[in-house]
């Protein structure tokens, strides 16, 4: 039987959702939640292996979380195979919280020739996360 918790928030930004695959998907939920994003939809079989979930971040956006080994997955992705950008208003804040988690720093802190302030991480699974002001032209 699968369970599922659903956040309150009504959402429109639902042009594009990146698929992460995880080895643990429950600890990559919680590190993508002390970064700042919040919980959306969890769905889980009854041995904890996460079918589906859905992290929002709180400026617009989402992506969807889940356990990695499925069989026939559609959306699987080799564990540490993908990159992130999720454009922010503040990245300082974002940053402390980053270091707070002891992140593996990818690329530092640093203002950009084309505008835009933002670092990179990676998460405990390799996957790669950039924040930063940039949001397109």
């Amino acid at each position: 039987m699968a369970t599922q918790t659903q956040g309150t928030t009504t959402r429109t930004d639902h042009n594009i959702w990146a698929g992460i695959s995880y080895d643990d998907a429950v600890g990559a939920r919680a590190w993508l939640r002390a970064l700042g994003f919040s919980d959306g939809i969890l769905m889980q079989d009854h041995d904890g292996t996460v079918t589906h979930s859905e992290m929002m971040w709180p400026e617009g956006g989402r992506v969807m979380v889940h356990s990695s080994g499925k069989e026939n997955d559609a959306f699987a992705t080799p564990p540490g195979g993908a990159n992130v950008y999720v454009v922010v208003d503040d990245p300082d804040a974002v940053w402390a919280r980053a270091q707070e988690l002891a992140a593996k720093v990818v690329r530092p802190m640093e203002d950009t020739d084309y505008g835009s302030r933002g670092f990179s991480i990676a998460d405990g699974e390799g996957n790669r996360w950039s924040f930063g002001t940039y949001a397109g032209g």
